[in-house]
């Protein structure tokens, strides 16, 4: 499990700057759907930025989602082309 998580881990960490679509679950039959810039990495974190496009002022809020949440397909990270 460790050397999942690890591959995980560097993936992420491969593609920092990155644009991804964030799907999470956020509770029975229920998901979010968030679109944003891969950030930052942690070691047991990594940190997604998201701009809310309807805002007027731009606003910029954060996510941070742990590596064992990928795994257990908690979250799903989906790269966008470049």
């Amino acid at each position: 499990m460790q050397a999942m998580v690890e591959s995980i881990k560097k993936s992420i960490e491969d593609n920092i700057g990155r644009r991804v679509k964030v799907t999470s679950k956020e509770g029975r039959n229920r998901f979010a759907v968030c679109k944003g810039v891969i950030e930052e990495s942690y070691p047991n974190v990594f940190v997604v930025r998201y701009e809310n496009p309807q805002s007027a002022n731009k606003e910029v809020s954060r996510i941070s989602y742990s590596y064992i949440d990928v795994l257990t397909h908690n979250v799903q990270v989906a790269l966008y082309r470049q």
